[in-house]
């Protein structure tokens, strides 16, 4: 993972904005860094000067005095550098405040802007359940709780990111100047940090990966349970669920403390290394006091600059944990927004689009995880004509199905044929109603005219009825996930929709797939009595099925093994 990927700047621009304003903050806090310690060093040195605790050779010329001071005569040497050692405290806490208040803000715009752009890919770029393991709980996991993880990034890791950048060469410029033998030690000894870092991130990296693998697994488990569960409690399964669920929590659970722990010993063995290099500087600094080869100003400055170089340093490698997850989750939608969309271009500057087309797939293979689902595939589904779709389960049919609607990305053309020759297919070109009916919450007319601007009523009511639904209402509501409807009648809404959207848009192919899992023979009829009409009326339908009455019914079945 890199410390600052350049694809943030690119994607999300409230960070440029946040960058260029840590970079002053930062450098005003280098700045004051070195004021307080120099107004502190000179406090502590005046003191011991004035009370005389020292040889004047320890300390500045004109700081010796040849006898101690009284009370008031110390407070009036050290009070303007007290003062200005308040003023400048004072500063630094209020340029902390700033900081987190513009990283808090900054964390929010970011994710907003994250967000709109990545559920616009998904939109585009369509979202399949079975596209590696990239389905709707993994989806959720990064734009929920994924990028909310880049608070931390912001408030925590970046600033101190571009304070590491800005303190280390300046302080070590100061040590230089003041004292060159401090400054050779803390050369040498600095790398140790980022060494350590490093080798400790590999760990954290690992972890972090293991950790969110397990998160979506359990978020995938808890989805395909609540989904599921009307049927579990149906044939009373329930309770087998609970321990598969308590199982991958405890996944969940180990993994995270893992997280933890390397976090902890991370944070342990970087102190370690700049406390022990802290400690070297300070014996330099002892020995060389006592030889009268520095002075006590001098010591004292570089005494406290010299923790103030590495701080930056630790509290990286300190806050790189806390943010490795909002890190983790920003490679996956920067991933998301530069992956090529799944289906070609719709709108201004498509073909016209054609009354009697002709379905063709030449070559079409789909693979997932390295493995075909299904190869090299040829099929022509002509207007006019009911086409069905016909296999054993597992065998590619509804993937095939998510190829034609763009949901997946496919080898192989995809294309419509008519008289205005040949193009390839869009979604526009496709009304589609997949094996889940997808109905939310609302009316039965909201939820035909779902995608429409407006529903045509008349067009939806004569649809239901085709359907034997003439005693359901359109502005019968509906609970979430269509509840209040049987699943038959839940899948006839799914279907009125599909063919209401390709009456609405003119779309020259109707794709069912498995329309009628859920009916009866006599509803089945009637489902295929409203096929019938709309392949009489010039489209292309196309229907995914192993039902008999439905591959009776079809002017040509297609197998992934032939056609008859």
């Amino acid at each position: 993972m890199k410390p600052l990927d350049p694809r943030l700047l690119h994607h999300a621009r409230a960070a440029r904005g946040f960058l260029a304003l840590s970079v002053a903050l930062g450098l005003v806090q280098v700045l004051l860094v070195l004021a307080f310690s120099a107004l502190l060093a000179g406090v502590l040195a005046t003191v011991i000067a004035a009370v005389g605790v020292l040889p004047g050779d320890w300390v500045s010329e004109e700081l010796v005095v040849q006898e101690p001071a009284s009370g008031v005569e110390l407070l009036g040497l050290v009070a303007p550098l007290l003062g200005g050692l308040a003023a400048v405290a004072a500063a630094r806490a209020g340029v902390s405040w700033v900081m987190e208040w513009v990283a808090a803000r900054a964390a929010a715009r970011v994710k907003s802007q994250l967000r709109r752009q990545a559920a616009e890919a998904l939109v585009h770029r369509g979202l399949h359940d079975d596209d590696d393991g990239a389905g709707p709980a993994h989806a959720v996991s990064v734009l929920g709780s994924g990028l909310d993880a880049l608070d931390a990034y912001f408030s925590r890791y970046l600033p101190q990111l571009v304070l590491t950048a800005l303190a280390v060469p300046i302080l070590l410029g100061v040590l230089a100047t003041q004292d060159l033998t401090t400054a050779v030690i803390v050369v040498v000894t600095m790398p140790l940090v980022p060494v350590f870092m490093v080798l400790v991130g590999w760990s954290t990296q690992s972890a972090q990966l293991r950790q969110r693998r397990r998160l979506d697994r359990l978020g995938t488990a808890y989805l395909d349970l609540v989904e599921g569960l009307s049927t579990l409690k149906i044939f009373n399964r329930q309770n087998r669920q609970r321990q598969n669920l308590h199982r991958l929590t405890e996944q969940h659970r180990s993994a995270t403390m893992k997280v933890l722990r390397v976090s902890f010993l991370s944070g342990f063995v970087l102190e370690l290394a700049a406390s022990l290099s802290v400690a070297l500087v300070a014996v330099s600094v002892g020995v060389r006091l006592i030889d009268g080869e520095l002075g006590l100003f001098v010591g004292l400055f570089v005494l406290l600059i010299v923790p103030e170089a590495y701080a930056p340093l630790r509290q990286v490698g300190a806050q790189y944990h806390a943010a490795a997850d909002g890190i983790a989750a920003s490679e996956e939608v920067f991933a998301l927004l530069e992956s090529e969309p799944r289906t070609v271009p719709t709108g201004p500057g498509q073909a016209t689009l054609l009354r009697r087309s002709e379905l063709r797939l030449r070559g079409v293979g789909v693979a997932r995880g390295g493995s075909a689902i299904v190869d090299d595939v040829d099929l022509t589904a002509s207007p006019g004509r009911i086409t069905a779709l016909a296999g054993p389960s597992g065998s590619g049919k509804s993937t095939l199905a998510a190829a034609v609607v763009g949901l997946v990305a496919h080898t192989g053309e995809i294309t419509l044929s008519g008289e205005e020759g040949s193009r390839p297919i869009t979604r526009d070109d496709v009304a589609w109603a997949g094996q889940r009916h997808g109905l939310r919450s609302g009316t039965v007319g909201e939820n035909i005219a779902l995608g429409e601007p407006q529903l045509h009523s008349g067009e939806a009511r004569s649809i239901l009825d085709a359907l034997d639904l003439p005693e359901l209402p359109l502005d019968h509501p509906l609970g979430v996930r269509g509840a209040g409807l049987s699943g038959g009648q839940a899948h006839r809404i799914a279907v009125a929709r599909a063919v209401h959207r390709a009456r609405a848009r003119n779309a020259p192919v109707l794709l069912l797939d498995e329309p009628s899992a859920a009916l009866d023979e006599t509803t089945e009829q009637a489902l295929i009595g409203l096929l019938r009409a709309e392949a009489d009326a010039g489209r292309t339908v196309l229907v995914i099925s192993h039902r008999p009455g439905v591959l009776e019914s079809a002017d040509v079945v297609h197998s992934l093994e032939g056609v008859r």
